[in-house]
């Protein structure tokens, strides 16, 4: 599917998706909680799916009723072929979930996730007891259990989603166990598992997110659980607001633990007109100035930064590139490329990327199958010069389905 995006000013309110990781980390508790679990307000993305195909693999028993799921968990492996589609949390959190069944399991995946590496499974599940083995270091994962516990060291500075998986897994282990994490990323995701754990009764000690301590032989309780918006998603309608509208996203909670909450930071820098309650941000239209952003613990905000940074009067720079490497593209090359096409200057140094503002034309730009770039485009079309055409926009539906619907509820004119 292909769509064009015409320049528009956009107004009005919108609820924010909500979040497709804590929806995953959710049903993967429910899963392993013995009785029903209630998830009100899951996300319904491509991701989200992927997850609970597995935990019903797994043996759960999941009825979908309007805005929630029931989930009954502790069943007996139904299936042992265990399809991730795209998605990297799932691969890396549902891997040592998988450990903990005595049957083999394999997990596999589709398009960009068979070219990421997964060695860093094999070894920390290795470490542990479980036999692991890939094709090379990638997909397909065999996986034999059981994960008994016990002592494991990884390596955190890619991703987080691994120490998450373990995080989930080891509190059924039959022995304690002391997780190791050296040089760990995207400090606020484990925030968000660790809560998620809490929520569902289990027990963690975290020591300086270099040391966590699980205690063995717990058990999950079924629980219900409020899936919040998703700030990931919301990040781009509130920079669309910022070019070239007044917006209020509903569902973006302010105490929210998501690390892509700091998009806020970055419009107070850039001098975007923002009203922040304790649920729903409300942008203006504003004259952005350039700005400066560390994006190492939240790389998912690059490319709505760099759409917002094609509209300031200047240089910007945001640092952390090393992130977003093993992506569903390789996003720092998709930016450069795709974001040229359109007119906007960005280019790499070390580990920045700095974007020189402009004016941004129409033109035809590539998703590289990647939602983030596809949405990225659609709004920097907004305050742009002429209508863009993005190839592959279907691909947003990884983690926000609704998201051109939204932008039309908002005004913006948008056509196949």
């Amino acid at each position: 599917m292909d769509y064009y995006v015409v320049p528009s000013e956009i107004n009005g309110s919108v609820s924010a998706p909500p979040s497709k990781s804590m929806t995953q980390r959710a049903i993967a508790a429910a899963l392993l909680a013995a009785g029903e679990s209630i998830i009100t307000n899951p996300s319904e993305c491509d991701d989200s799916l992927a997850a609970i195909n597995i935990a019903t693999a797994l043996g759960a028993d999941i009825s979908h009723e309007p805005d929630q799921l029931r989930i009954r968990g502790s069943g007996k492996v139904r299936e042992r072929l265990l399809n991730c589609g795209e998605s990297g949390l799932a691969i890396r959190m549902f891997s040592p979930v998988a450990a903990l069944y005595k049957e083999e399991i394999i997990l596999t995946g589709t398009g960009s996730l068979v070219t990421r590496p997964m060695s860093i499974i094999e070894d920390a599940l290795g470490q542990l007891g479980v036999k692991c083995s890939s094709k090379g270091g990638f997909l397909p994962l065999n996986i034999q259990g059981p994960l008994r516990g016990g002592h494991c060291e990884i390596d955190g500075s890619l991703s987080s989603q691994l120490l998450t998986g373990l995080l989930m897994a080891l509190p059924l282990a039959e022995k304690d166990s002391v997780i190791i994490v050296n040089n760990l990323k995207s400090k606020p995701y484990i925030d968000m598992t660790l809560q998620v754990l809490k929520h569902f009764g289990i027990r963690t000690v975290k020591s300086d997110y270099s040391r966590f301590e699980i205690a063995g032989n717990q058990k999950y309780k079924a629980k219900k659980f409020t899936v919040e918006g998703d700030w990931s998603g919301g990040a781009f309608l509130l920079v669309a607001g910022a070019i070239n509208g007044d917006i209020k996203v509903e569902g973006l909670r302010a105490d929210s633990l998501q690390s892509d909450k700091a998009i806020l930071n970055v419009l107070d820098r850039a001098g975007v007109r923002t009203t922040i309650l304790e649920n729903s941000v409300t942008v203006r239209k504003s004259k952005i100035e350039p700005f400066f952003f560390d994006a190492t613990e939240s790389p998912d905000l690059f490319p709505p930064l760099v759409t917002l940074a094609a509209f300031c009067s200047g240089k910007s720079t945001i640092r952390g590139i090393s992130r977003l490497i093993h992506k569903e593209s390789n996003r720092a090359k998709a930016l450069i490329s795709e974001f040229g096409k359109i007119g906007i200057r960005v280019e790499t140094d070390d580990e920045n990327m700095i974007v020189t503002g402009g004016s941004v034309k129409g033109g035809e730009v590539s998703s590289h199958g990647d939602h983030r770039i596809a949405m990225a485009a659609a709004v920097a079309a907004l305050g742009g010069s002429g209508k863009i055409l993005i190839k592959n926009s279907g691909c947003v539906a990884k983690s926000y389905p609704l998201f051109f619907e939204d932008l039309r509820k908002l005004g913006t004119m948008i056509y196949e």
